[in-house]
């Protein structure tokens, strides 16, 4: 008998949930009204005015995405 009240409480709340949702929608977020213009560059147009093209300054990397250890 305690199963069935549980399952009804369980079953109202979900229900009130979907009615909270269905009558009340979410609203925007801060940050979607807001909006500020951001400054953005153009690599392309870096890379062609750089005074040396073949010569570019580059970051090493270390990738180790697909190292595997043989220990499984």
């Amino acid at each position: 008998m305690r199963a069935h009240h549980a399952i009804a409480v369980i079953v109202v709340l979900v229900i009130g949930l979907g009615a909270k949702l269905f009558f009340f929608s979410a609203t925007k977020a801060e940050a979607d009204i807001h909006v500020v213009p951001t400054a953005s560059m153009d690599i392309f147009q870096m890379h062609i005015d750089h005074p040396n093209r073949n010569n570019l300054p580059t970051q090493k990397m270390h990738d180790m995405t697909f190292v595997f250890s043989d220990s499984d």
